[in-house]
């Protein structure tokens, strides 16, 4: 792993706004006293996602006060996990997945419009709307090849579908989130192949259960 610093320009504060205090107050009441320190990596979660998805240090330093621990243990845990960004990210911060599955389908093609159109990893555009980073296993491999944008999923990509969804992302157009073939879960391309009887005809509608026979036994 490369090793990871805070960025060298850092704001002077933060402070939780009034939303993300019930946010930490509801998961911090989940937990005994003296073990509040186990919700650490949730609570800089949520100073993360406040902070336009970057993770300042005056945010870990708050974090460590609140969890009464100290500021280098949650400084260690900010720089060991790559879901927290020590630096500015985008508006419309793309992770990218190159895990086998992806690159199999065809994340290349999507990592090659991420170079020409936002620049290497880690850089933000000067216009500040994107920025993005290649990343291990998202959890959507049958819909591959696939990015997350913030905290959505975008599936079922090429690059065509994937120029356009950047597109209207930076126009402000409205954008489908999920698959971007109108594919429902994890189903095939082709559509349901079993348990059609079950659901009905197109997988989405019919009775939820099946009638139940038994045969008699001498």
């Amino acid at each position: 792993m490369s090793v990871r610093r805070l960025a060298e320009e850092q704001p002077e504060t933060f402070a939780f706004t009034p939303e993300s205090e019930a946010l930490c107050a509801e998961i911090l009441a989940k937990y005994p006293e003296g073990r509040q320190a186990s919700a650490v990596i949730s609570l800089l979660w949520i100073a993360q996602k406040q902070n336009d998805y970057w993770l300042p240090k005056p945010a870990i330093e708050l974090v460590a006060e609140r969890l009464g621990m100290a500021y280098i243990r949650v400084l260690e845990i900010a720089t060991f996990y790559t879901m927290f960004n020590l630096a500015p990210v985008g508006r419309f911060y793309i992770q990218m997945c190159g895990t086998t599955p992806c690159l199999l389908a065809g994340s290349e093609g999507l990592a090659a419009i991420l170079r020409r159109r936002v620049g290497e990893q880690g850089v933000v555009t000067p216009d500040g709307l994107f920025s993005w980073r290649e990343v291990e296993c998202l959890g959507a491999c049958c819909n591959a090849p696939m990015v997350q944008i913030n905290d959505d999923y975008y599936e079922d990509l090429n690059p065509e579908r994937f120029e356009k969804l950047l597109d209207d992302l930076a126009a402000g157009r409205p954008v489908e989130i999920g698959s971007q073939t109108g594919r429902v879960s994890s189903e095939p391309i082709g559509g349901l192949t079993s348990l059609t009887t079950l659901y009905g005809a197109d997988g989405r509608h019919g009775p939820l259960s099946m009638p139940v026979t038994t045969q008699a036994r001498g």
